[in-house]
């Protein structure tokens, strides 16, 4: 069985940091694939950075180069972290992580998902 859990969310001020950690149990395959999501208020939810197994990443137009996605892989666990900078109050959401059918961003792809974690920028 695999579970899939997030932490690492949090209030911050706009121009701060945070960095989101998400474990995968009980995965055993060789190959993966990883991404973020995030859906706010109103709005369907979008994906923000995906990374496989061989270490190529993917993200979103939004992301502006302020994001950065990164994988370990460990016995039946995978390690995910999303590292964020320069946040913006546009960047408020739940933010979610998947294992995905392959290196894509769309939420369609994500075989597997953890219950989200809340990141809130505001002044």
């Amino acid at each position: 069985q695999v579970t899939v859990v997030e932490s690492g969310g949090g209030s911050v001020q706009p121009g701060g940091f945070l960095r989101l950690s998400c474990l995968a149990s009980g995965w055993t395959y060789r190959s993966y694939s990883m991404g973020w999501f995030r859906q706010a208020p109103g709005k369907e939810r979008e994906g923000v950075a995906a990374i496989d197994s061989e270490g190529r990443a993917k993200y979103a137009d939004f992301v502006e180069d302020r994001f950065t996605i990164s994988q370990a892989n460990a016995k039946n666990a995978l390690t995910l972290e999303l590292q964020m900078n320069n946040l913006k109050p546009e960047d408020t959401a739940i933010y979610y992580c998947a294992i995905l059918a392959g290196l894509f961003l769309e939420p369609d792809a994500a075989d597997y998902w953890g219950q989200g974690t809340q990141v809130t920028v505001s002044a």
